[in-house]
C-alpha cells in the first residue's frame, strides 16, 4: 500500500533517501522526540512533537492536525464560524474542525541546540484526500516563486532584521503561570533592558548585552542559519541580525526557523525576545525587516539588476543609471503596488506606528539611490555583482512566505509591463509623494483595490486573508484598554 506521501505525489527518491538519512542520524545522535513544525498564516510554527521511533512513520503516512489552525487570529481564536451551516461555505475542506495531514520534509532535519535530544523537521498541510492546501502560506510563496521560473527567474534574498531583547524580572515568569491570571490572552512579563540605547552600534552596549546576544549568534549558527552579523540598534534594548543572502524560499524558512529558536533559547536563559515591532514601552524605537532582493538568471545564477555600465544619457537619479532594464521593471512595479501589498510586509495594527518622518523608516512610496528614508533603496553601482533593491516598508513580525510573495508578484508585473520608474527621490518625507497606507485597515482597502495582487494571489486567499486581519482589527476597536490589549497580543506572543 502506497504512503500518504507516496499518494501525494512528492515521495520521489531523493525524498526517500533523505528519510533514510534522517532516519539514521536519528538513532545515531539520540534523539527522543522530534518536533513536527508548520508556519501558519501570522508567520509563528505550530506543529506537534512525536516520539523518536514515530518520527519516519509520520514523514510518510502525516501528522494529523485540526484544520482550524489555518483559520486562526492573531489571538488563537477561530475567524470562521466551523460548527454552523454554511460558516465555511468558501473554504470546502474546512468544516467542522476537519482533519489536515501534516506532511514533514525528512531533509529540514535539525537537531535543537537548546533543547535536550529533540530534533526539529519542516512540514506543510495536505488536504486528507492527498490535494494540496492552497491556503497555506509557504505553498503561496512556492507558487510564486513558479511563476517567477516560467519567466527564466530565481530571486535572492538577504535578511536585515531588527528586534528587541528583554531581561524578565522578579517573579515574572511565575506570574505568567499563574492560573488566577490566565486570560486570552495572556499577560506579557516584566522586563528590563539589555542596554539603555541612543548609542548606535556602541561596543560598550554590545559588551553589556552580549550574553543573550552570545544565545542569538550559538543559536543561530548550530541551526545552519547563515548569520553574518549582530549589532546594537539604535533604540533601547533593540538589536539586528543580518544574514547573508540566499534564494527566497530558503531565506524565507530561514526567518521562521530564527524567530521561533532565538525566542525559545532566549526564554531559556531568562529573556524575551520580541519581534512586535514597537514593544509597549515610551521612548521605544521601532524594528523594521529590511528585505534585500535580487532576481537572478535560472540558469546561470547571475545578477539581473546588474548592469556593467550606466545607460547612456542617465543621471544618478535615473534607475537604469543602477539598475539593468529587468531592475528598472521590477523596481517599478514594486512601486505601482506599493500599497496593495504593504499589508503583507506590515500585517500588524502595531505595525504602523512605525511610518514617521526622520525615522530611518519609509513614509511614502519612493524609490532613492542609497536612500534609507526611501520606501525601496537601491544599493550598488554599475558593475557591482551585488546591486540590488532593499524593501524597507516590512516589520520583523511579517509573515516571509507572503511578504516574499507580494514582491514577486508585483515585480513580475512590471516586468510583463515595462513600466518605467521616476527619477529617485531627494526628499524622502515631502509632501508631495502617495503615502504608503496609515493603518491596518487602510492597507488591507488598498490590497483589495489592487486587481493585480488579488488577481496573483487568488481571490479565495485574500478574502480569507481579509476575514482573518479583520477580526484582528475588530477585536481591537471594541478593547476596553488598546494598549493593554496590544502587550498580550504581540508583545507576549511574537
Amino acid at each position: 500500500m502506497n504512503s500518504f506521501a507516496e499518494h501525494c505525489g512528492i515521495h520521489d527518491e531523493a525524498r526517500r533517501l533523505a528519510l533514510q538519512q534522517t532516519e539514521q542520524l536519528i538513532a545515531a545522535s539520540g534523539i527522543e522526540l522530534v518536533r513536527f513544525a508548520w508556519c501558519d498564516l501570522h508567520g509563528t510554527l505550530r506543529g506537534k512533537t512525536l516520539v523518536a521511533s514515530a518520527a519516519a512513520k509520520a514523514m510518510l503516512d502525516g501528522v494529523g492536525l485540526v484544520s482550524t489552525l489555518l483559520l486562526k487570529d492573531s489571538s488563537d481564536r477561530t475567524a470562521f464560524k466551523v460548527f454552523e451551516a454554511g460558516g465555511t461555505a468558501e473554504l470546502p475542506g474546512f468544516e467542522f474542525a476537519s482533519n489536515l495531514l501534516l506532511l514533514a520534509d525528512p531533509a529540514s532535519f535539525k537537531p535543537l541546540p537548546w533543547a535536550a535530544a529533540t530534533g526539529w523537521v519542516q512540514g506543510q498541510p495536505w488536504m486528507q484526500d492527498g490535494s494540496a492546501v492552497e491556503l497555506d502560506s509557504r505553498r503561496i510563496l512556492q507558487r510564486a516563486l513558479a511563476r517567477l521560473a516560467e519567466a527564466g527567474y530565481g530571486m535572492k534574498c538577504g535578511l536585515e532584521i531588527e528586534f528587541h531583547i528583554y531581561r524578565i524580572t522578579g517573579d515574572s515568569a511565575q506570574d505568567q503561570l499563574d492560573p488566577e491570571q490566565a486570560a486570552w490572552p495572556g499577560p506579557p512579563p516584566k522586563v528590563a533592558m539589555i542596554h539603555p540605547g541612543y548609542n548606535l552600534l556602541s561596543e560598550q552596549w554590545f559588551d553589556m548585552a552580549e550574553e543573550p546576544l552570545r544565545i542569538v549568534q550559538h543559536t543561530a549558527q548550530a541551526l545552519g542559519l547563515p548569520l553574518q552579523s549582530l549589532e546594537i540598534e539604535l533604540g533601547p534594548s533593540q538589536v539586528e541580525a543580518v544574514f547573508d543572502a540566499t534564494d527566497a524560499l530558503t531565506a524565507a524558512d530561514n526567518m521562521v526557523l530564527f524567530r521561533s529558536a532565538v525566542r525559545q533559547a532566549l526564554r531559556r536563559a531568562g529573556y524575551h525576545a520580541t519581534f512586535m515591532c514597537r514593544p509597549p514601552f515610551p521612548n521605544i524605537m521601532s524594528s523594521g525587516w529590511h528585505l534585500h532582493q535580487s532576481l537572478v538568471d535560472i540558469h546561470t545564477g547571475a545578477n539581473l539588476f546588474q548592469r556593467d555600465a550606466s545607460a547612456q544619457g542617465t543621471q544618478s537619479t535615473d534607475a537604469q543609471y543602477t539598475l539593468s532594464e529587468v531592475g528598472e521593471h521590477y523596481l517599478a512595479g514594486l512601486l505601482e503596488h506599493a500599497r496593495g501589498m504593504t499589508v503583507f510586509c506590515t500585517p500588524t495594527i502595531n505595525g504602523f506606528g512605525r511610518f514617521r518622518p526622520n525615522a530611518l523608516a519609509p513614509q511614502s512610496v519612493l524609490w532613492g539611490r542609497d536612500n534609507r528614508g526611501a520606501m525601496l533603496r537601491v544599493v550598488g553601482q554599475a558593475g557591482d555583482a551585488a546591486t540590488r533593491i532593499e524593501n524597507r516598508i516590512g516589520e520583523p513580525a511579517a509573515n516571509p512566505y507572503l511578504y516574499l510573495a507580494s514582491q514577486i508578484h508585483a515585480g513580475l508585473d512590471g516586468i510583463t509591463r515595462q513600466l518605467k520608474a521616476p527619477v529617485a527621490t531627494d526628499a524622502p518625507y515631502g509632501d508631495a509623494a502617495v503615502k504608503i497606507p496609515t493603518s491596518l485597515g487602510e492597507a488591507l482597502d488598498a490590497l483589495q483595490a489592487d486587481s493585480v495582487l488579488v488577481d496573483a494571489f487568488g481571490s479565495s486567499f485574500i478574502n480569507y486573508f481579509m476575514r482573518i486581519k479583520q477580526s484582528e482589527i475588530t477585536r481591537h476597536e471594541q478593547a476596553v484598554d488598546g494598549d493593554d490589549w496590544q502587550r498580550r497580543e504581540y508583545f507576549s506572543r511574537i
